[in-house]
């Protein structure tokens, strides 16, 4: 498997968190990480990356700790995952049934005391942007940060943020994005490594 190019934008979710069964976004959980030997892979096809930026949460920084043993992290606030205020914490059964919405009406619904998806991804945008014009000029860049991060980059992929709300981002996995004059593109979402 050929190593990712040059100028792609790497957002690595984090490992499965420790959530408890309980909705985490500013709740600083833990990562469930995988086995060394599942590690291996991913490790590998990552280790030409050129630098390496992580969400300050702990889930995050574990992760990125295993993936990139031995390699400088720098933390940035603007890739937290959204607040969820009053509802960060609440046991999955308990969050309120919001019924059907299209996707600009629950990216600008705010939950009591926190922040909506789209002031989400306003706050990481320009992080990501800065972080995009890095890997044009001598990455791949990794980010390890969050699915709601993965989905704001989506959003600024395709010029709509809330569109990022249509993507589903499992844990460890990869969505590259390649960074160029234009804007940005996306090569692949869930990608999970070589031989995935």
């Amino acid at each position: 498997m050929r190593p990712p190019e040059t100028n792609e934008l790497l957002l690595i979710r984090h490992a499965p968190a420790a959530h408890g069964g309980r909705l985490c976004g500013r709740s600083d959980v833990p990562a469930l990480l995988p086995s060394e030997p599942e590690l291996i892979p991913l490790r590998g096809w990552l280790s030409s990356c050129s630098s390496v930026v992580s969400s300050p949460a702990k889930r995050c920084l574990q992760t990125a700790d295993a993936l990139f043993p031995e390699r400088s992290v720098v933390t940035d606030d603007r890739l937290w995952e959204q607040d969820f205020g009053d509802h960060d914490g609440l046991p999955f059964s308990e969050l309120p049934d919001l019924g059907v919405l299209d996707r600009e009406t629950l990216a600008a619904q705010c939950p009591p005391g926190g922040e909506s998806f789209a002031a989400m991804a306003t706050r990481a945008a320009p992080a990501l942007t800065a972080l995009a014009g890095r890997a044009r000029a001598g990455g791949p860049v990794a980010v390890v940060a969050h699915a709601g991060t993965a989905r704001a980059a989506l959003g600024l992929a395709l010029e709509v943020p809330s569109v990022g709300l249509g993507f589903e981002i499992a844990p460890l996995s990869v969505t590259r994005l390649r960074c160029h004059d234009g804007g940005l593109s996306i090569i692949a979402t869930n990608w999970t490594g070589p031989g995935a």
